[in-house]
């Protein structure tokens, strides 16, 4: 105590010392705490990365695993709990001595839009697709050490990865030895393998890459990757895209949407197969017309002949709007929208059955359809029209058990009765000759429901069809419940239930429908082209996309089409009672547009999503500003526009409608029409 005393500045300095020391230390484990949890959090961001991105891409991934564990790190650990796909067998079963690999060919269209939408492609450009897509595998695939099959068609060869070129897209490659190779109509050896791949450096295209199956599931994201890698160069990627000019606008929205849905719409048969094999034709005609004019392109580049440069140079600009045409034709088949309201003028490779004209006997037939039937039924039938149809000798009675095989056997003049009840049938019904086929009681009595695919239900092309008294039930009929390619047809008293499409009345085609309730479309109840005359006479349109679709391509072709509308009741469609379709002029514009209508003519313009794009100016909105520039809109490529109208007066005879629809000249009567309850109004005009 003494010594403390006598020296008390040495006390103050050990304890100084001691409480130095003290801080020193704890500053020293403040920092490396700080530095442990920030590493920890960079792990965690990372696992969680990573973990959203698994959930993302694979199917059937349990997310709910991650919920009772919120450790981010724990993504790493190396137990993996298995394999989320499936294993694809090879077709020479256990005659191959290649490796199974995994299943990804069959995902579903949600699986492949958010893997494009969120991952791969995201809001990026025609010329950023490329870095976009590397960028995305460089995430998900596996460096090196894995191993493939070499799928070009006529070989499947397995390799082994040991390297990435993400930038090219391709992978470094070694054979795996002894050699494992299964052939399809060649024979190849070990040295002509190693030789062509020498020939390509031993870089291969990760599109020709099938990943070995594992169970493990370490390599799922890579087979995943490269099979979303495969599929978008494969069925929605265009080589002309890499070179076009006009790129600012997001390739997703544009492009990969629409085509991915043309896509599932075709492989579930949704599509017509006409309008399919009119896109695979116009498909392989644009890619012909691209290679060309790239060659020429090329050769404009290196030559030096003045008068060779403008012979190619003309050529070159030919095959340049060949090209543009080709691609704005493309363009409608891929939008939804616009194949909808446009559609396609014919269908070549579908061709009509052949009329079969009068029997060579002279005789014409009654064909009797039931499949049982009570004696007071048959007396019924025998007095009320088998009798006075079947007065002469030359008249003969046929009994069918249903509607399709007495359709079938019929030649021009033959009447066929449909009798009371439920006929199912897996075929469509093909009219060809001048017939009439009746139900012999009331419509719900007496019904025709389709159950498979097809690309329609009933399709005529006689010269004089009549059908009355029947109901049709429709099921996955394409392209209509009913469609008149030619000839004319007289509809009485029916009932159309419809599911997909209701009636076409195709260019030169004859329509008279009267006293018909039709409903249920996704599309338009009736829809009408150009060149045909339709008569609508006393029906029930509702519960469709739109009542009635009008295409008046005016400027296009010589007729318009003639239609009456007389006392139809148009009402609870989700879209327009009444849609005109119209080219994209000045003078239908200014029509529209007229500005003395005031507030009760058009109240909007409304640009629907996926119109036909501006080939010059892709930021165009089809605002109303832009819309009055006809000239411009002629000059650069067509916008899509809606004018829409809504009456003023939404009482029972909607007056200002039915005064704005005899505007057109394509009215040849309307009179005595109600509208009520259509969603976006009475009327509407699509310009395009």
């Amino acid at each position: 105590m003494e010594q403390e005393a006598e020296n008390p500045s040495a006390g103050t300095r050990r304890a100084g010392d001691e409480m130095s020391d003290i801080v020193e230390v704890d500053f020293q484990s403040y920092v490396n705490v700080e530095l442990d949890l920030e590493e920890n959090n960079h792990l965690a961001e990372v696992g969680h990365n990573v973990s959203s991105l698994t959930q993302a891409l694979l199917p059937n991934e349990d997310a709910s695993a991650d919920d009772d564990d919120d450790s981010g790190t724990d993504h790493f650990n190396t137990e993996k709990s298995g394999t989320q796909l499936q294993r694809c067998e090879r077709p020479g079963g256990v005659t191959s001595s290649l490796p199974d690999t995994f299943q990804t060919s069959h995902l579903l269209f949600y699986e492949r839009f958010k893997a494009y939408q969120d991952y791969m492609l995201g809001d990026c450009k025609p010329s950023e697709v490329k870095a976009f897509t590397a960028d995305y595998l460089e995430k998900v695939v596996e460096p090196c050490d894995w191993l493939a099959l070499w799928s070009i068609g006529v070989f499947d060869v397995l390799v082994e990865v040991y390297d990435l070129d993400l930038k090219d897209l391709k992978a470094c490659v070694k054979l795996v030895l002894p050699l494992q190779c299964d052939t399809r109509g060649c024979e190849l050896t070990e040295e002509a393998i190693v030789t062509l791949l020498e020939a390509n450096q031993h870089r291969l295209p990760l599109q020709e890459l099938l990943v070995v199956y594992e169970q493990s599931g370490d390599f799922d994201l890579t087979a995943l990757a490269l099979e979303h890698l495969r599929f978008f160069y494969t069925h929605i990627w265009r080589q002309w895209e890499e070179e076009d000019e006009d790129d600012d606008f997001d390739y997703f929205v544009r492009c990969v949407e629409p085509r991915l849905r043309l896509y599932y719409d075709i492989l579930e048969d949704r599509v017509p197969l006409g309008l399919v094999a009119e896109y695979k034709s116009l498909l392989e005609n644009c890619s012909q017309c691209f290679q060309r004019f790239s060659v020429l392109c090329r050769g404009l580049r290196t030559n030096s002949d003045t008068e060779l440069d403008n012979v190619s140079m003309v050529e070159s600009l030919k095959l340049y709007d060949q090209l543009e045409t080709f691609k704005r034709k493309l363009h409608i088949i891929e939008n939804p929208l616009l194949r909808y309201v446009l559609g396609y003028k014919g269908n070549a490779s579908q061709q009509c059955v052949q009329s079969r004209g009068l029997r060579a006997s002279g005789m014409k037939v009654v064909h009797v359809v039931t499949a049982s039937c009570s004696t007071i039924q048959l007396q019924s039938l025998l007095s009320d029209r088998l009798l006075p149809l079947c007065s002469s000798e030359d008249t003969e009675i046929q009994f069918y058990r249903d509607p399709v095989s007495a359709v079938e056997r019929c030649h021009q003049g033959d009447v066929v009765i449909v009798l009371p009840g439920i006929y199912v049938v897996s075929s469509s019904i093909f009219l060809p000759d001048s017939i009439t086929i009746e139900g012999f009681g009331l419509p719900d009595e007496v019904v025709i429901e389709k159950k498979n695919k097809g690309d329609s239900f009933v399709e005529s092309t006689g010269a004089d069809v009549r059908l009355s008294n029947i109901k049709f039930i429709q099921h996955d009929a394409i392209e209509g419940i009913m469609c008149v390619r030619q000839g004319t047809l007289n509809m009485e008293n029916c009932v159309l239930q419809c599911e997909t499409t209701g009636v076409i009345v195709r260019t030169s085609a004859r329509l008279t429908m009267n006293m018909c309730d039709l409903y249920g479309s996704k599309g338009a109840g009736v829809e009408i082209y150009p060149g045909s005359v339709c008569r609508l006479l006393g029906n029930g349109i509702h519960h469709c996309k739109d009542g009635i679709l009008i295409k008046d391509f005016a400027d296009e072709l010589d007729v318009m089409p003639s239609i009456t509308m007389e006392n139809n009741v148009i009402h609870n469609n989700a879209g327009y009672g009444v849609i005109l379709v119209k080219s994209n002029n000045r003078e239908q514009r200014d029509a529209a547009l007229d500005p003395s209508e005031g507030p009760a003519g058009p109240t909007a313009v409304d640009q629907q999503q996926g119109g036909v794009p501006d080939p010059t100016d892709p930021t165009s909105n089809g605002s109303a500003e832009n819309s009055t520039d006809c000239d411009a809109a002629s000059a650069s490529g067509r916008k899509l526009h809606f004018i829409r109208q809504i009456s003023r007066n939404k009482e029972t005879s909607c007056s200002r409608a039915v005064q704005d629809l005899m505007d057109h000249q394509i009215f040849v009567s309307i009179q005595g029409n109600q509208f009520r309850r259509n969603g976006m109004g009475d009327l509407g005009t699509f310009f395009y």
